[in-house]
C-alpha cells in the first residue's frame, strides 16, 4: 500500500502545481489613473470590485502616494472578468473614505468610466468594466 501511496502523492503535487499556475496565469494587473489628485496630500486608495462586494470589502486593492495631479495605481492579481474600479484621496491617511454628518464623502472619489449616482454611489453595472488575462487600464477622475 505504501508504494502507491508514494506514486500519487507526485501526481498530485503535479496536479496541484498545474492547477496554482494556471490560476495565476489568469490573473492580471489593472493599472488605475487616477486624475483630480491633489499633489503632496496623503495617498490615492484604489479598490477592483466584482459585483457581489461592490462598495463593501472589495478583494484587491492598492495605494500609492498622491505624488502628482495624476496619479497611477497598480492593482495585481486581479482575475479576469467583469469587476468595477474606485477610488479616493485619502488625504488625511486614515484607510478610510471620511464622511461629513448626513454620510456624504468628505474626500474626492470616483468610478471607473466614470460612473455617478443621482442620489448616492453608481450601480455597479455603471462602473463595470472588463478585465482579459492580459489586464486592463482604468481612468477615474475624483469628485
Amino acid at each position: 500500500m505504501q508504494p502507491t501511496l508514494s506514486l500519487s502523492l507526485p501526481r498530485a503535487a503535479i496536479a496541484c502545481a498545474l492547477l496554482c499556475l494556471s490560476a495565476a496565469a489568469s490573473a492580471a494587473n489593472v493599472e488605475v489613473h487616477v486624475t483630480g489628485v491633489t499633489p503632496g496630500k496623503g495617498k490615492i486608495n484604489v479598490a477592483v470590485c466584482d459585483q457581489e462586494r461592490f462598495l463593501k470589502q472589495c478583494a484587491y486593492s492598492a495605494s500609492a502616494p498622491a505624488t502628482a495631479a495624476e496619479t497611477v495605481v497598480t492593482v495585481p492579481n486581479v482575475p479576469a472578468g467583469t469587476w468595477a474600479v474606485l477610488a479616493y484621496q485619502d488625504a488625511n491617511e486614515n484607510n478610510q473614505l471620511d464622511r461629513n454628518f448626513i454620510g456624504i464623502p468628505s474626500e474626492n472619489y470616483g468610478f471607473s468610466r466614470d460612473a455617478r449616482g443621482k442620489f448616492g454611489p453608481p450601480s455597479f453595472g455603471d462602473a463595470a468594466m472588463a478585465v482579459r488575462e492580459e489586464g486592463a487600464v482604468a481612468t477615474v477622475k475624483l469628485h
